[in-house]
């Protein structure tokens, strides 16, 4: 493919695949300059797919690990408890240090989930919208999406 056009989805398999720059640059005949940029533009795009096609796995690890979390904040609890009790000062302070890691962890899963959930709800919505004043580009969209692999089963389309 030498016409200068860079086609994303073969790039990013080419990449995926262990290819260099200068090797892209080669199969779609453009500079290694062109191929950068390319590769810039697709980090974006390759997050946000990623991102929804791990979707429901990340969601369920991370509702595994905040069980987790809590359990050993549980543990950290109690050992705070028994310290203060004590009046041992050096290990009060390690278990409120380790209850502000989990409670900070905790916080960045929180965040995550979120986020996977603002990307799906914002995509039905464009759909949704897309949808109302065309129906057939809407499922056109949604075909291309399929066939890219950027929609998975963790989001659901009406």
């Amino acid at each position: 493919m030498s016409n200068g056009k860079i086609d994303r989805v073969k790039l990013s398999q080419l990449l995926r695949s262990g290819k260099t720059q200068r090797e892209c640059a080669q199969v779609f005949g453009v500079t290694e300059g062109a191929i950068s940029q390319a590769k810039k533009e697709l980090n974006l795009s390759v997050v946000k797919s990623v991102s929804l096609e791990r979707a429901h796995e990340v969601i369920d690890k991370n509702l595994n690990a905040i069980e987790q979390l809590q359990d050993i904040n549980r543990k950290a609890r109690e050992l705070l408890d028994k310290a203060i009790a004590a009046r041992d000062h050096a290990v009060t302070l390690n278990a409120m240090r380790e209850i502000r890691g989990q409670l900070t962890l905790q916080l960045e899963i929180f965040k995550t989930l979120y986020d996977l959930e603002a990307v799906a709800d914002f995509q039905r919505e464009v759909l949704t919208i897309i949808g109302e004043v065309d129906h057939d580009v809407r499922e056109k969209i949604i075909q291309r999406l399929k066939e890219r692999s950027a929609l998975r089963g963790s989001i659901t389309i009406n």
